[in-house]
């Protein structure tokens, strides 16, 4: 089969929610497709325009998307190992099940890699799936030292502070 990748616009929003629920959905990351549907398309809608973030798909010769794959890219500070002031976030990067095992994922991070070359951005940051992880570290990505954390400011989106948050008796 043949594919092609291009840029991802706005017309292309229901690929692009759909991809990040399937690909929660197959780390089997409980979530709640309804509301996560709804923020992703209002994310999206102002995300996109502005440029700061970018998606591609790979799509068959009929049209039919196989795969995708975005970044957001960031202001961020130089450090020890990399001068550069923003950095590029990937996520999203999903394969349809019928369209696994073709080298559509590196494909497209090749396309993503190219992109940050020629925008100027030198360093690339990711959270692979443990599916992932192997193309990743083919790729050259390694785990950093330090990994980031994460913490969840509101109680809705923290387990740890509704716990603490709620009344002893």
């Amino acid at each position: 089969m043949t594919y092609r990748i291009r840029e991802a616009t706005l017309g292309d929003v229901d690929a692009l929610v759909r991809h990040r629920i399937a690909m929660f959905t197959d780390m089997g990351v409980p979530l709640d497709a309804p509301a996560l549907d709804r923020s992703f398309r209002e994310w999206l809608a102002a995300m996109m325009p502005a440029g700061t973030y970018r998606a591609w798909l790979v799509e068959t010769e009929a049209g039919q998307i196989a795969a995708g794959g975005g970044i957001s890219v960031l202001p961020w500070p130089p450090g020890p190992r990399y001068m550069g002031d923003r950095i590029a976030v990937v996520y999203n990067v999903y394969t349809e099940h019928a369209h696994r095992r073709h080298g559509l994922a590196r494909r497209l991070m090749e396309t993503i890699h190219a992109w940050c070359r020629d925008a100027g951005v030198t360093s690339i940051a990711l959270n692979a799936s443990p599916d992932g992880r192997p193309l990743y570290e083919s790729m050259g990505y390694q785990l950093p030292p330090s990994p980031m954390m994460f913490f969840a400011i509101g109680a809705e989106y923290n387990p740890s502070a509704q716990a603490s948050e709620r009344p002893t008796t």
